[in-house]
């Protein structure tokens, strides 16, 4: 059951009104359902029933500390990729031992941080890190453990922008060079060799792209056994899609029951790092229209959230479901959904058919993912609230920023 419906007419967030989160909190402003992180949240920890399992939440998708707390309390793991995410993770209560470290640039400081704490593992993406985090870990007297994310070469078949296992992609070891540098990795005095880890994307709706690299990676496993290197896990990433309008997305158990078919038996702890999965249709983002604008071409309907709130539409192109929070009466018209900033790519959604007038709320559809993450300042404009709704109360876990936030940092020459 999705965590909103309607009630008496009205879209409700769980048992609350969003006219009435409106009302309270202002618009634009993202809006969560506790419920929905949790079912989610549950969905993979049921299917990993039996096996040695740990669901490393990427935090990349949503990196609100009540998220990250809600997740930490119900035992997941993080997947982070920077020193604010692990710092994140550790306000919220993660424990390090259940925190990788993923991401292609990691600095000598975020090594160092790291480290100290004592996290499960580093996901190493290149001989040259590999080389300094030795170094870093010998100077710091400590040993570091590690994966190396391997780079299968297999078509995640998604958006080319957030395709991550081909080798043409930034991402990770070349298949055909891991056996090597898995070699050179168990000679280095100040390495431990841990695991293995693959990622071959975002946003996947057909699971057999993940059986194809889980094949491919299972292959290197037995290799690295012949060399004497017995790994103690095996990560198999996320990337599982969501809904956003009419995608056939898969569920949890039938992506991972073939998964973990293959991996029966073999005495590897399994690590997944869902992250859209877990918060994508968890969340909304609210807004008001303030004008209407028909013209001969198109009519566009302007609303106080934009491009720096939800990004995804102009950046990627990307569809997210347009709802009226209270329907109106009325003959549809197509509507351009656009935003304030002074940018034409400013548009939310295209063509949408609604009966509206100035002052309607609208609800943007699956929006917990990627949205307030990835929200900028652009044109000088302030963050939007986020709130997350638990049953009947709303909680305000982030304020909206004020103007003096955004030039707090800032000084006039002398």
């Amino acid at each position: 059951m999705s965590a909103f419906a309607r009630r008496d007419g009205v879209l409700n967030a769980e048992s609350v009104s969003l006219t009435d989160i409106a009302a309270e909190f202002g618009t634009p402003c993202w809006v969560y359902s506790r419920h929905a992180i949790e079912a989610a949240l549950d969905e993979f920890q049921r299917e990993l029933t039996g096996f040695d399992g740990l669901v490393c939440y990427a935090v990349k998708a949503n990196s609100n500390l009540a998220v990250l707390n809600l997740l930490a309390r119900r035992g997941a793991g993080f997947d982070i990729v920077s020193e604010g995410e692990l710092r994140r993770v550790l306000n919220a209560g993660a424990d390090p031992r259940q925190i990788v470290f993923s991401g292609v640039g990691k600095t000598a400081r975020e090594m160092e941080l790291a480290l100290d704490i004592g996290i499960l593992c580093f996901n190493v993406e290149s001989a040259a890190e590999l080389e300094r985090l030795d170094g870093v870990a010998a100077a710091m007297g400590k040993t570091a453990p590690i994966s190396l994310r391997v780079n299968p070469d297999v078509d995640a078949k998604t958006h080319p922008y957030i395709s991550t296992g081909l080798k043409e992609n930034k991402f990770g070891v070349a298949y055909e060079d891991a056996r090597a540098l898995y070699r050179q990795a168990a000679n280095l005095a100040n390495i431990e060799i841990s695991g293995i880890d693959c990622h071959i994307g975002s946003q996947l709706l057909d699971a057999a792209p993940f059986a194809e690299a889980l094949d491919k990676v299972l292959a290197l496993v037995d290799q690295l056994a012949d060399d004497g290197i017995v790994l103690d896990h095996i990560d198999l990433g996320g990337g599982l899609g969501i809904r956003y309008r009419d995608e056939d997305a898969p569920n949890v158990k039938s992506y991972l029951q073939p998964l973990l078919q293959k991996l029966a038996g073999r005495q590897l702890r399994i690590l997944l790092e869902p992250g859209r999965r877990l918060v994508g249709n968890a969340g909304l983002l609210l807004t008001r229209v303030e004008y209407l604008k028909p013209g001969e071409i198109k009519n566009f309907a302007i609303v106080d959230a934009a491009m720096n709130d939800l990004a995804r539409p102009a950046l990627y192109g990307s569809w997210h479901d347009i709802v009226p929070v209270v329907p109106r009466a009325g003959l549809p018209m197509p509507w351009e959904i656009v935003g304030p900033v002074c940018e034409s790519g400013d548009f939310l959604g295209h063509g949408r058919e609604l009966a509206l007038a100035a002052g309607d709320l609208l609800a943007i559809m699956s929006a917990g993912a990627y949205g307030m993450v990835m929200s900028s300042n652009y044109n000088s404009r302030v963050r939007a609230a986020e709130v997350m709704v638990d049953g009947a109360q709303t909680h305000l876990v982030r304020r909206r920023e004020t103007v003096e936030d955004l030039y707090a940092l800032e000084c006039r020459l002398p």
